[in-house]
């Protein structure tokens, strides 16, 4: 029996929990054989293995902001003020101290069940302004740090030419941001060297504030096919007033109106939707790009999931800000949204699906997988050996049957139920902790010291 094989006693495949899978990958981290079988003699054991989550929406250099925009100012506060504080941290920062954060975060991650990630880069110049002697030095320097952990990457150089419709031009505080068509495009062919199994690279106009639908079309001709596509879009009433303002269109209908949108495309957050626009992204197959931690901490407001849902739209979830690190809390959180705004209960489930926990993970997953561009977020031959072992002598899981488990996982108090984590057929999570912690952990805490003088 090859030693690149794990038996579960349950394990979760796309049409629900199994009992008796053993699960054999290759040399190159893909799946190969997912059986029903005995237990094999020789081959390592867990109660409950499941494919590990796609975090479809990051910013991995915010991670260091957190806990630290938690105070009022003299006017109400909102995402527009939460930027100054951001803008700060990215003008100062370095392609070092971004790898250093981005290493604790995926670390962080990893330990929660993400096993891939989606990173929407954009601080791409130097702090003068000028792009470094390689287009993607810091977009590498990120990367660097995901192969350091172990996660797996879709790297998204962002588009980020304006300050706001109308191709209003950047504020300062944006210099570091500043790209060209001609920017992203090198940025991409630089980084495409870099592209495999744990690697891929895709495109993300940051906004249709910040690029213009002419560059949108643009870019997307330059861009090789099949790439995942991702956008911010819709995501404070202040960017649908600015739009109507300049297009007499909401930001959805405009970017529908100009662009040819389809399942390669993620649009994160998209909260403030017309009844319309729900139906158009749900017709096109693209994700809708859900990040409710982040969402509820900048006060952006509520995605409409249940209408969204009827018409067979497809999410996925992300950490944005980083004020999280759990898929089990931004899924919790995504159907609390739901819960207090209509006051009432269950409302994350299908026909074919009742259980809220179950529906809610599965549904992550497969959306999660399609806005990543890579093979991933299934226990199935061909996909990647990216899976989550849970502790299955915690009290919240122990003696549990399987149908109970994903409600358990996501409805039953904060503890994570993560015990080790798989990624692409190496184990990087052991016992709850990063096999890489101590290191990764004091170059964050050095690099925090570094940067908490940005606040003042």
């Amino acid at each position: 029996m090859t030693s690149k094989a794990l038996f579960a006693h349950s394990a979760l495949l796309a049409d629900g929990w199994h009992e008796g899978v053993l699960l054999q990958w290759d040399d190159a981290g893909n799946l190969t054989s997912v059986q029903a079988s005995e237990a094999p003699q020789g081959v390592p054991q867990a109660r409950f293995v499941m494919p590990g989550m796609v975090n479809l929406h990051s910013h991995a250099f915010q991670r260091a902001l957190s806990g630290m925009t938690e105070q009022a100012g003299d006017s109400p506060d909102s995402f527009w003020t939460w930027r100054d504080l951001m803008y700060r941290f990215a003008r100062r920062i370095t392609p070092e101290q971004m790898s250093a954060i981005a290493a604790q975060l995926y670390s962080e991650c990893l330990r929660h069940g993400y096993t891939s990630v989606c990173e929407f880069h954009y601080v791409h110049r130097a702090p003068d302004g000028n792009l470094y002697a390689r287009a993607a030095e810091t977009a590498l320097h990120v990367a660097d740090a995901a192969r350091y952990t172990g996660i797996g990457m879709t790297m998204l150089p962002v588009l980020y030419s304006y300050s706001g419709f109308g191709e209003a031009p950047l504020k300062p505080e944006q210099g570091r941001f500043r790209s060209s068509v001609d920017d992203i495009l090198r940025i991409i062919g630089e980084l495409d060297a870099q592209r495999g199994p744990q690697l891929e690279v895709g495109l993300a106009p940051h906004s249709l504030r910040a690029a213009s639908v002419q560059q949108i079309r643009e870019a997307l001709a330059g861009l090789p096919v099949q790439r995942p596509v991702h956008i911010h879009i819709a995501e404070q009433q202040g960017e649908v007033k600015q739009s109507l303002d300049f297009s007499a269109r909401r930001p959805v209908q405009y970017l529908y109106d100009h662009v040819e949108v389809d399942q390669r495309w993620c649009l994160v957050h998209a909260t403030h939707l017309s009844e319309d626009e729900i139906s158009a992204i749900a017709r096109s197959g693209a994700v809708a790009g859900l990040c409710p931690t982040t969402e509820a901490n900048l006060g952006d407001g509520i995605f409409p999931l249940e209408p969204f849902l009827a018409q067979g739209g497809v999410f996925g979830v992300g950490s944005d800000s980083h004020v999280s690190q759990s898929p089990v809390e931004e899924l919790r959180w995504l159907e609390y949204g739901q819960r207090l705004s209509q006051q009432r209960r269950n409302i994350a489930v299908s026909p074919k699906q009742r259980k809220v926990g179950d529906f809610l993970w599965q549904a992550a997953l497969r959306g999660g997988a399609q806005a990543s561009g890579r093979p991933v977020g299934e226990l199935a031959p061909g996909k990647r050996a990216d899976l989550l072992v849970l502790d299955e002598q915690h009290p919240n899981l122990h003696g549990l049957a399987p149908a109970d488990v994903l409600s358990t996982l996501v409805f039953s108090g904060n503890d994570n139920l993560v015990r080790d984590v798989m990624v692409g057929g190496r184990w990087v999570v052991r016992d709850r902790e990063h096999v890489a912690q101590p290191a990764i952990a004091a170059r964050f805490r050095q690099t925090l010291a570094e940067l908490r003088e940005l606040r003042s």
